[in-house]
């Protein structure tokens, strides 16, 4: 491979990957920034938990660093503070006493940690603080306090390095998935529209789903990160909350008619309406995809009047339909089709429309930021 060419695919491998490569100096930076950290204390094990802590609370995000940092900090205190109370009062010494305060302290805060995420690390703080402590000669009262610190220690600077070196926004980050979804659901629509007038791909439509709703739920896991980035002087933007909940409604309408194109309606009816079908599908994929690069760019949303237009005619068409009578002759499934269709194009046309509010949210902060 020639020099120039080396060069090109080099560059397209790290542009790739360069928020992973960013996650991987900002953890680096956390890890020896710690150490730096703890060699001016006089900290047991040369400051060994404030270094494994920055490294393991050193998330993605900022607001991840910040939520990761809290929660191990809260299981931390925890499970160090029972574990020391229980040393104080149960003489350990030998290894039966060990066993006994081990498994007195192990047990409980297992079933907190299942009961509550915050505190995962509290049964493995409680064992640190009984076993390693005894080992290095400390009594569990300085064992817990010298873990709480290093641990707070490794939490500060892991948040420190995740906002001022190459720093990551979960809010950004959020964003970028939204837009994805907003894609893929552009092309997910038409192809359940068309289950309405010819065969479905069950297995291809319930893969599209599966992949949106996962998508969908890591999107409300960044929008919970992104709101522990209020605690920092960042420029002002938009809860994506709000973008998050619509997300997961349109999703829902996708369900809906999926569930409803089991089976194409009878010929009489599906032809008159595939016209409308198809221009509804093409009309409504180009506004999620304009709803998606105007996030991108922060610009307003695409107008909704060609989507507006095809629902409208769409339910002209109905009308048609049952002014001919050509409903009657529908069974009881086919006739819940049919309604279950118009119903799901109904809720869309209802999201669509407050997906063009929560774009329009994001635009109006851009412009408001600008000179």
């Amino acid at each position: 491979m020639e020099t120039p060419a080396l060069w090109r695919f080099l560059r397209d491998r790290v542009r790739a990957r360069r928020a992973e490569l960013r996650f991987c100096l900002r953890v680096t930076a956390a890890g020896l920034l710690a150490l730096a950290v703890v060699s001016v204390f006089d900290f047991p094990l040369h400051g060994l938990w404030a270094v494994l802590t920055a490294i393991v609370v050193t998330q993605t995000s900022v607001g991840g660093s910040v939520r990761a940092t809290l929660e191990y900090l809260v299981g931390t205190l925890g499970g160090a503070v029972y574990a020391a109370a229980l040393g104080v009062l149960i003489p350990h010494a030998s290894p039966a006493s060990q066993a006994l305060v081990l498994a007195l302290a192990v047990a409980p805060l297992a079933l907190a940690a299942a009961i509550n995420p915050s505190f995962r690390v509290a049964p493995f703080s409680a064992v640190l603080v009984l076993l390693i402590g005894g080992a290095i000669g400390e009594s569990p009262v300085a064992s817990a306090l010298t873990r709480i610190l290093e641990v707070a220690l490794g939490g500060v600077v892991a948040v420190a390095v995740s906002v001022l070196v190459l720093p990551e926004r979960a809010h950004r980050i959020g964003l970028e998935t939204a837009m994805g979804i907003l894609d893929r659901m552009a092309d997910a629509l038409p192809k359940m529209l068309a289950g309405f007038t010819g065969p479905l791909d069950v297995a291809e439509t319930a893969r599209i789903l599966d992949d949106l709703g996962r998508s969908v739920a890591a999107l409300e896991g960044t929008v919970a990160e992104a709101r522990r980035e209020r605690l920092f002087p960042f420029a002002r933007e938009p809860d994506p909350a709000p973008l998050a909940r619509t997300l997961v409604r349109l999703r829902n309408d996708l369900v809906i008619l999926r569930r409803a194109a089991a089976a194409p309606l009878p010929p009489q009816i599906a032809e008159p309406l595939a016209p409308h079908l198809a221009r509804l599908g093409e009309g409504a994929g180009a506004f999620l995809r304009g709803a998606a690069s105007a996030l991108a760019g922060r610009r307003l949303p695409p107008p909704l009047g060609p989507v507006e237009d095809s629902l409208q005619a769409f339910g002209s068409e109905v009308a048609v339909l049952r002014g001919k009578g050509l409903t009657r002759a529908l069974s009881t499934a086919e006739l819940e089709r049919l309604f279950a269709l118009g119903f799901g194009l109904e809720q869309l046309r209802q999201n669509l429309s407050d997906l063009a509010r929560r774009v329009q949210e994001f635009a109006g902060v851009e412009q408001e930021n600008r000179p």
